[in-house]
C-alpha cells in the first residue's frame, strides 16, 4: 500500500488513543520499581509503557498495512541500524513516538503525548500528536490544513499565531540542552531577549503550543523523526515556516542540524539572528 485510504486518518487517530488509554494512561503515576531505565543520561528515559504502546501500535500499523516500514523510537534504541534509509521505501512509512515527554511522564507530570508520522517517497504526508491526557489529537495531511480534532469528533482548524515583528514580542520555546558549547550557552542567555518563555521538556505540546497560536517560535537541536516529523507538517499546514538551523527545508532523513520553526519566515529569521548573537 503506498497512500493513505478515506478512513486511515480516522483509524490512525483511534490507535493512538487506545494505545494511550489501555497503555500509557494506566501506567501514568503508576509506574513501579525497575519500570523506569535510563538510555543515554538522567534526562533520556524510557519506560515499560513506552515499550508497551510501541509493541500494540507497531503491531496494529503492521497488520493494516502489510509491507509498510514501521520506525519507533524504542526499537531503534535496540537497533539503530534501522535508521538506514527507512524512509527510501516506496511503500508507506510510520514514524512512531510512543511517549513524547518520558521525562516528564516518568516524573508524574501531565505534559506529554503519543506522536506518529506517515512518510512515502521521502515526504511527510501526515501526522498526529495525541494528548492522552486531554484526550484529544492536534494532526494534518499535507495540502489539507492542521486541525484540532476534540474526543466528542469535533475540529477546528489551527493556525499559528500573527507575527510578533520582534523578539522582545515573542513568546517561545528554545531547547538548547543538547547543544555543544558555546552555542549552547549563547542560545539559552540570548532567550532572555524574549517576552517570555516556555519549556514543557516535550515536543508534541510544544508543537500544540505553536500550531495552535500560543507561542512564536520552537527550536530543536536534537533531531530524531518521531520527535519532529509530525509538529513539523502540522506546523506548516497551519501556516508556520519550519527550517533546520541552515535555513535548509527539513526532512524525514535529517537527523542533525537542528530544525526552528516559527510562525512566518520573517519571523525565522528574526529568531536565528537574535538567538545566535554573539
Amino acid at each position: 500500500m503506498t497512500s493513505l485510504g478515506a478512513n486511515d486518518i480516522d483509524w490512525l487517530t483511534d490507535l493512538l488513543a487506545r494505545a494511550g488509554s489501555e497503555q500509557v494512561m494506566p501506567r501514568f503515576r503508576n509506574l513501579g520499581d525497575g519500570a523506569v531505565q535510563q538510555k543515554t543520561s538522567a534526562a533520556d528515559l524510557v519506560t515499560e509503557a513506552d515499550v508497551a504502546a510501541e509493541r500494540m501500535i507497531t503491531a496494529e500499523l503492521r497488520a493494516r498495512f502489510p509491507g509498510a516500514v514501521v520506525i519507533g523510537e524504542e526499537a531503534v534504541a535496540d537497533d539503530p541500524t534501522l535508521l538506514d534509509g527507512w524512509w527510501k521505501t516506496d511503500q508507506l512509512a510510520f514514524v512512531i513516538d510512543p511517549i513524547d515527554g518520558t521525562f516528564n511522564f516518568a516524573s508524574g507530570v501531565a505534559a506529554f503525548g503519543v506522536m506518529l508520522a506517515v512518510v512515502r517517497d521521502g515526504e511527510t504526508i501526515a501526522g498526529i500528536i495525541h494528548d492522552p491526557v486531554g484526550r484529544d489529537w492536534i494532526l494534518a495531511e499535507k495540502g489539507a490544513g492542521a486541525a484540532l480534532r476534540r474526543g466528542d469528533g469535533r475540529e477546528s482548524a489551527l493556525k499559528v499565531a500573527e507575527p510578533a515583528g520582534s523578539i522582545g514580542a515573542m513568546i517561545g520555546s528554545a531547547s538548547w540542552q543538547y547543544m555543544a558549547e558555546p552555542e549552547r550557552s549563547r542560545v539559552a542567555r540570548n532567550q532572555g531577549q524574549c517576552l517570555g518563555s516556555v519549556a514543557y521538556r516535550c515536543a508534541a505540546q510544544e508543537y500544540r503550543l505553536l500550531a495552535g497560536g500560543h507561542i512564536h517560535f520552537a527550536l530543536y537541536n536534537k533531531l530524531m523523526p518521531w520527535d519532529h516529523l509530525a509538529g513539523a507538517l502540522i506546523t506548516q499546514e497551519a501556516g508556520g515556516h519550519v527550517r533546520r538551523f541552515d535555513g535548509e527545508a527539513y526532512r524525514p532523513d535529517h537527523v542533525e542540524g537542528g530544525v526552528l520553526a516559527a510562525t512566518d519566515p520573517d519571523s525565522w529569521q528574526i529568531v536565528r539572528e537574535a538567538l545566535w548573537r554573539a
